[in-house]
C-alpha cells in the first residue's frame, strides 16, 4: 500500500474555536493589547495550577528558561545539569545566559533525566539543574529535589510539555524555584504564543516582572537591565479560553493514551512511573526494528508520526567541540531513545475510529517490516 491516504490523522491537531476567536476580537476592540488585564487574569488562573504560586506571563516556553536562569543569577562560569534528549531551547536557555550546560542521560521508562546521572555530574561549578518533564510525563522529583537541597543547587523545570502534571499529588511547575511552561500551538493548552514562569518566591517573581519588561514596573522607572518578553493580551484572552478547556482536554488525552495502552502490542507503549500523573502531550512508542520503515507504515495507513527528537542536543552543532565531535557524553539511553521513539496521535480530537486505526497501524508495523 503506497501514497497518500484519503483520510489522514494529524500528529497534532491545535484548537481554535469560536471561543478563542472572540476572546482575541475583545481584546482587538478594548485597545489594551499589550501587557494589560488580561495578562494579570491569564496569571491569576494559571496560579491556580501551580499549587497557588506566582504566575509571570511572558512571549514564550524559550523566553521562560532564559529569563527564570537570569533572575536567579546564572551567568558565566557556571554549570546546569540538562538532559540531552529533550528540544534544543532547555540548552539553549543555558548558553544565553552565558553558562554550560551539563548533559545528562535519561531513565528509559519516563525518557526523563536520571537522578543517579545528574548527581554523578554534579561539580563544583554547578548551580542549577533543568529537569524536563518530557512528553508530558513528570521528572523523578521525588528524588531530584533532594539532590539539589544537598547541593544547594537551583531547580529550574522544563514543563513545556506538561501543563497539568503530577507526582505524588504535586504539580509539576511547584517543586523547583521556578518552573517553565510553553503556549505554543502544539501543547495540550495555548496562547498561539507564549510562556509562563511560575516561582514559590514574591521577590523572584518581582525580578522576573522586571526582566520581561525593560526592567521597569514604572515607566520610565528602570531599575535593572531587561528585556521584552512580554505577552500580549490577545494572547493571554486566547490562553485563559485554553485554560479552562484543559481539564477536560486532559482526561481525553489521558483516555485516549489508555485504550491505545490496551491494544497496542507490536510496539513499546510509554510507561507510567508509579506516582506520575502523564498528561500525554505525546504518545511516544519504542520501535526496535527499522524506524523509518515503520514510519512509513503508519504514514501510509493514514497515521500521521513524529520523532521527538532524533537528533539529541549535544549532537547538535551548536554544542560540538572544536573538531566537531559530540564532546565526551557517554548517554546511551539517550542515544537509544533517538534511535526508538515515534510519537502518535494523542490529541484530544481523536475519534473512537481512529483511535482504533493507529491500534491496527501500530500492531500491523512488525508485519510490514
Amino acid at each position: 500500500m503506497t501514497g497518500q491516504h484519503p483520510d489522514p490523522i494529524p500528529p497534532a491537531k491545535p484548537v481554535i474555536g469560536e471561543a478563542e476567536i472572540e476572546a482575541a476580537v475583545r481584546v482587538l476592540r478594548s485597545g489594551r493589547v499589550v501587557q494589560g488585564p488580561e495578562v494579570a487574569a491569564f496569571e491569576e488562573e494559571f496560579s491556580e495550577l501551580v499549587a497557588g504560586r506566582h504566575c509571570v506571563a511572558v512571549n514564550s516556553g524559550t523566553s521562560a528558561l532564559h529569563l527564570a536562569l537570569l533572575a536567579l543569577g546564572v551567568g558565566p562560569g557556571d554549570e546546569v545539569v540538562v538532559p540531552s534528549f529533550s528540544f534544543a531551547a532547555s540548552a539553549n536557555a543555558v548558553r544565553l545566559v552565558g553558562a554550560e550546560p551539563v548533559f545528562v542521560d535519561i531513565e528509559p521508562g519516563s525518557f526523563c533525566v536520571d537522578p543517579d546521572a545528574v548527581a554523578a555530574a554534579i561539580t563544583p561549578r554547578t548551580v542549577a539543574i533543568m529537569p524536563v518533564h518530557l512528553y508530558g510525563h513528570p521528572a523523578a522529583m521525588d528524588r531530584l529535589v533532594p539532590i539539589a537541597e544537598r547541593h544547594g543547587l537551583a531547580i529550574v523545570e522544563d514543563a513545556a510539555q506538561a501543563h497539568g502534571a503530577a507526582l505524588n499529588g504535586v504539580p509539576v511547575g511547584s517543586f523547583g524555584a521556578a518552573g517553565c511552561f510553553s503556549f505554543y500551538p502544539t501543547k495540550n493548552m495555548h496562547a498561539l504564543e507564549g510562556g509562563m514562569i511560575t516561582t514559590g518566591d514574591p521577590e523572584l517573581a518581582r525580578t522576573l516582572r522586571l526582566l520581561r519588561n525593560q526592567g521597569m514596573e514604572q515607566r520610565y522607572a528602570n531599575e535593572i537591565v531587561g528585556a521584552n518578553m512580554r505577552l500580549t493580551d490577545v494572547a493571554a484572552a486566547i490562553g485563559r479560553v485554553q485554560l479552562g478547556q484543559l481539564p477536560e482536554w486532559t482526561e481525553q488525552r489521558r483516555s485516549n493514551a489508555k485504550f491505545l495502552d490496551s491494544r497496542i502490542t507490536g510496539m513499546v507503549t510509554p510507561p507510567v512511573a508509579d506516582a506520575a500523573r502523564h498528561v500525554y502531550h505525546q504518545y511516544t512508542v519504542r520501535v526496535t526494528g527499522d524506524r523509518d520503515a515503520a514510519q512509513r507504515h503508519l504514514q501510509e495507513r493514514g497515521v500521521g508520526n513524529a520523532v521527538y527528537y532524533p537528533t539529541p542536543i549535544h549532537r547538535l552543532k551548536p554544542y560540538l567541540d572544536e573538531d566537531g565531535k559530540p564532546g565526551p557524553w557517554d548517554l546511551p539511553e539517550t542515544e537509544r531513545a533517538s534511535r526508538e521513539v515515534v510519537s502518535l496521535p494523542i490529541h484530544p480530537s481523536l475519534t473512537q475510529a481512529q483511535l482504533e486505526r493507529i491500534a491496527e497501524a501500530a500492531n500491523t508495523v512488525a508485519g510490514a517490516r
